[in-house]
């Protein structure tokens, strides 16, 4: 009666990232291009059919108050079905970085636990479960690159892209989302908040990734952490094109042309914490999730629907 998968939850970067007011809701309003990428966490997932519910999680890093275990319980109690669910953890993606590795592995649950239980949950109620877990998990839903507003919930897919090259850097420091968000505030006014979503709007437009995106936090983390801005310009001197930090940081991230020249961008960067990466675009996610779920679907639908549905 116990099914099991092993998955792939992959990290994401932003191309693009605006941040606009304060919300009513004390959130801000932002703009974001989501891209996931390469760079991923392990996650073993088994359930076993039973009256009672339990949820065990074995993550060595003993995280408090883990996505994955709310993602759990969240879809459990939507697919109104009882059982033991074990998931074993296994981070790859750096954390506190700005690259979703949390977010990730809460939506990773959410697509494969339905389908290990034996029941069907659409995805207009995965969405909604997504958005009480994070404003990431909504994205991790769908993969390959899109557009994300409001908190970054509400999500709409671009066009697949090339699965470029790339390098990733995840410095050893610390940066504060709410300090960076506090920081930031008072130079949103409403004339730049205008501009802001014109040029958003013109890049997007104009489709790909060019050397004219940004991300608004740089500003305030850079004169925070000048180490970061330095790393930012070993990127771009190496020829990636663009070269950016990714959320309110610490990662950044450069895109090349060439895998050869994302090799030799590496071998610049000496002893950092740096990782080759590339683009995964929809058509990958969603393959790799049939691959995964192989043995437990029948067709390959979205989001994966399980064989096992009464």
């Amino acid at each position: 009666m116990t099914r099991r998968a092993r998955l792939r939850a992959l990290a994401k970067i932003n191309l693009d990232l605006r941040i606009l007011a304060k919300r009513p809701d004390g959130y801000h309003e932002l703009r974001t291009v989501f891209q996931t990428i390469s760079l991923a966490d392990t996650l073993e997932i088994t359930f076993t059919p039973g009256r009672k519910t339990s949820i065990e999680l074995d993550d060595h890093l003993a995280i408090s108050d883990n996505l994955v275990i709310r993602a759990a319980q969240l879809v459990l109690d939507a697919a109104r079905v009882h059982g033991m669910v074990a998931i074993r953890l296994t981070k790859r993606i750096p954390m506190g970085a700005g690259l979703g590795g949390g977010s990730s592995d809460a939506a990773a649950v959410l697509l494969a636990l339905p389908v290990l239980a034996g029941r069907v949950v659409p995805m207009s109620c995965l969405a909604h479960l997504a958005q009480q877990l994070g404003s990431d998990v909504t994205f991790f839903l769908l993969g390959g690159a899109a557009v994300g507003i409001g908190r970054g919930t509400e999500v709409f897919p671009l066009p697949d892209t090339p699965a470029r090259p790339g390098i990733l850097i995840a410095p050893r420091v610390h940066v504060s989302t709410a300090e960076a968000y506090r920081r930031l505030s008072p130079h949103l006014t409403t004339e730049l908040q205008q501009n802001k979503i014109f040029s958003f709007g013109c890049q997007d437009w104009a489709g790909g990734v060019s050397g004219a995106v940004c991300n608004d936090f740089e500003t305030v983390v850079f004169a925070q952490h000048p180490r970061l801005a330095a790393l930012k310009k070993r990127l771009a001197r190496a020829g990636a094109s663009p070269a950016l930090m990714t959320g309110s940081g610490s990662a950044l991230f450069g895109l090349f042309r060439t895998r050869a020249e994302a090799s030799r961008a590496l071998a610049t960067l000496g002893k950092e914490n740096a990782f080759r990466i590339s683009l995964v675009n929809r058509a990958r996610y969603r393959a790799m999730w049939w691959r995964a779920l192989e043995e437990h679907i029948d067709h390959r639908l979205w989001p994966p629907q399980s064989r096992y549905v009464p």
